[in-house]
């Protein structure tokens, strides 16, 4: 990044990845601290998880400038939707209810607003929860590239997460933690990757750039909490998952390697690909594991349980291409990958998303 770049607010600081965490812990937790009023906040914005939580309920606020709004596979509404449950339900909640905010910009067409309705409509019915309450501005033309979308959620506890936590403490009796949280994991754990990687990122930046990378490439943008209930009520034993969004696996590792203090090492030959997505990243010079994806989850799991969950996944429509790519280990300090023609590389957290506005 240059010295003039330093000064200013640009894309990559909206891309996830370190651009976007440091403006993070630079700028805004320096104004906004939670950790006085623990335990009335147990999981605070200072730890920075896919949601917080207040009391007993789980908080989330999630914006959405998509550009196009409309890409093979979803569009904005359904992509709003889907990454504000996906984020309550990485913590182990259910979500609860929803509120939107619509900024719309002139000119947009009201068969697109409709479009877009109808597909949150639809996202909402697969998740089973409901928009309750919301906002909606107009801007001028030209600001925006047709809407951002803000959706807000609350989730709740549930025996799913109850059980799972009862299953994480028959293997690890000292473990305290009353949530699935990014700084659980421990050496030894397994870490589970739901499905192929690059699917979203790929989709959108072939709708970006008119480009048609294959017929396989559209995006995974879909509500996963029932998967996620199923997996915590039915086998257990999960000590944290996160949805890989913006900046990717790359990025969504790095922060457990952060917060947990932990190394993880992962296999190229167990990472799930498309062939089309594989292709496509060769082409244009593009990390599959620094691409967004918006149907995925990791998960970290104690090792007695790994199968079992591999299983469970496998047998779900979201989870039919799951892995388990890695473990955690304290033989270091940092996410390596040993590769297909041995050794190993370090997986470093990357600048940011390599495609702009994916989400």
């Amino acid at each position: 990044m240059s010295s003039e770049d330093k000064k200013h607010i640009t894309l990559v600081h909206g891309a996830g990845g370190k651009a976007m965490h440091e403006l993070v812990k630079r700028y805004i937790l320096k104004y906004f601290s939670t950790r006085a009023v623990e335990p009335v906040v147990p999981v605070p914005l200072e730890a920075l998880d896919d949601a917080a939580v207040v009391g007993d309920t789980v908080f989330k606020s999630d914006s959405h400038a998509v550009k196009p709004i409309f890409f093979p596979g979803g569009d904005i509404g359904r992509l709003a939707v889907c990454g504000t449950v996906n984020d309550i339900a990485v913590l182990g909640a259910e979500p609860v209810a929803l509120a939107c905010g619509f900024i719309l910009e002139e000119g947009l067409p009201f068969s697109d607003f409709e479009k877009i309705l109808s597909s949150m409509k639809k996202a909402c019915e697969e998740a089973e929860v409901n928009v309750v309450t919301g906002d909606t501005k107009v801007v001028e033309k030209g600001a925006l590239g047709g809407c951002v979308i803000n959706v807000s959620g609350m989730g709740k506890r549930t025996e799913a997460l109850e059980h799972n936590l009862a299953v994480v403490r028959k293997y690890r009796p000292s473990f305290k933690a009353r949530w699935v949280l990014d700084s659980n994991l421990r050496a030894g754990d397994k870490i589970i990757l739901s499905g192929t990687l690059g699917d979203h990122g790929l989709a959108v930046l072939s709708a970006q750039e008119g480009i048609t990378f294959g017929s396989s490439i559209v995006s995974d943008v879909k509500p996963l909490n029932h998967m996620i209930k199923r997996l915590l009520g039915e086998v257990g034993g999960i000590l944290a998952m996160k949805d890989p969004t913006r900046g990717g696996l790359a990025d969504a590792l790095n922060e457990w390697n952060q917060k947990s203090h932990i190394g993880i090492l992962i296999y190229e030959n167990r990472i799930p690909i498309k062939p089309d997505v594989r292709a496509a990243c060769e082409m244009l010079g593009i990390d599959p594991l620094e691409v967004g994806n918006e149907g995925k989850i990791i998960i970290g799991a104690v090792p007695e349980k790994a199968e079992q969950i591999l299983e469970t996944l496998k047998s779900t429509e979201e989870g039919k291409d799951a892995e388990i790519i890695g473990e955690a280990t304290d033989e270091f300090d940092a996410v390596a990958m040993q590769t297909v023609v041995g050794g190993k590389r370090i997986i470093a957290q990357p600048l940011g998303d390599p495609i702009p506005r994916i989400c």
